[in-house]
């Protein structure tokens, strides 16, 4: 009896989570996709009024929308690769060496997200007003690379640390040189999780909103920033719109690097010692 009796509760459990799920994961995604094509959506009606796409051409032509499309578009991969740039060397110098203060460096990485950013990013203002870089794109690709450190650093690092010392000592005794040792095998070998990395900061680039949003405003928008604008002043269909294309990247991203995902690159990159 006590038996039937778990398993009933546990399936009750299952049944109650999975509709937690479906309402709160699921359900705002119908809401977005339904409004989106909807002509209006009057109560008590189960279903829209009428269906038209006049919202996603309101949306394309809209010259303030458009911009901060733009803007993201531009933006977000310059921060990525200025990221690369600063970090994968940093990331393999964790990897390969032992030096004073590794340890201490490696944690003080996550201090740009252990606190509330908005304090952070109020704080670096002042310092953005003495430098002239309010209301700049330069301005907006450091803040927003602030959120890519942790990612480019740690889990490349991790997938560094993984390639195994010796293929690349084999390659060396077979008269490879330093740098074609390091380009056709350790980067080679490393490239998924630093593909890993490369993805997760373009995502957390690509939706910085509060920083870009201080530093930026008026002149400079991305698009999590307009949606700001667009809830209050616009119709809530062509923030259903935006919301859409504003997904989609992410979407797209995290799709064509899922085997890698699941596959165990991501918290691997967080085990690093």
């Amino acid at each position: 009896m006590s038996t039937l009796l778990t398993r009933a509760l546990r399936g009750g459990a299952i049944a109650v989570f999975a509709l937690v799920l479906l309402v709160f994961v699921l359900g705002p995604i119908v809401w977005l996709g339904a409004h989106a094509f909807a002509e209006s959506w009057t109560f008590p009606h189960l279903l829209p009024d009428g269906w038209t796409l006049r919202w996603w051409s309101a949306v394309v032509s809209d010259p303030a929308l458009g911009a901060s499309i733009q803007n993201s578009l531009m933006i977000t991969p310059i921060v990525v690769l200025v990221s690369a740039v600063v970090c994968l060397p940093a990331a393999y110098a964790f990897a390969r060496f032992e030096f004073p203060g590794r340890r201490l460096f490696l944690i003080g990485l996550f201090a740009t997200n252990a606190f509330p950013k908005m304090g952070l990013f109020a704080t670096l203002a002042s310092l953005y007003y003495a430098l002239g870089l309010m209301n700049t794109t330069a301005g907006v690709v450091v803040v927003q690379l602030l959120g890519t450190i942790v990612f480019m650093t740690w889990i490349p690092s991790a997938a560094f640390s993984a390639v195994p010392r010796a293929l690349e000592e084999a390659a060396r005794d077979a008269g490879a040189s330093r740098a074609r040792v390091f380009f056709t095998v350790t980067l080679r070998m490393a490239l998924p999780g630093i593909l890993v990395g490369a993805v997760m900061a373009f995502l957390a680039a690509f939706d910085e909103a509060q920083g870009t949003y201080l530093v930026g405003a008026p002149d400079i928008l991305t698009m999590p920033t307009q949606m700001y604008t667009l809830v209050l002043n616009y119709p809530k269909q062509v923030a259903a719109v935006f919301s859409i294309l504003l997904a989609i990247p992410s979407v797209v991203l995290l799709l064509a690097v899922r085997k890698h995902v699941m596959g165990g690159q991501l918290a691997e990159g967080f085990q690093l010692k």
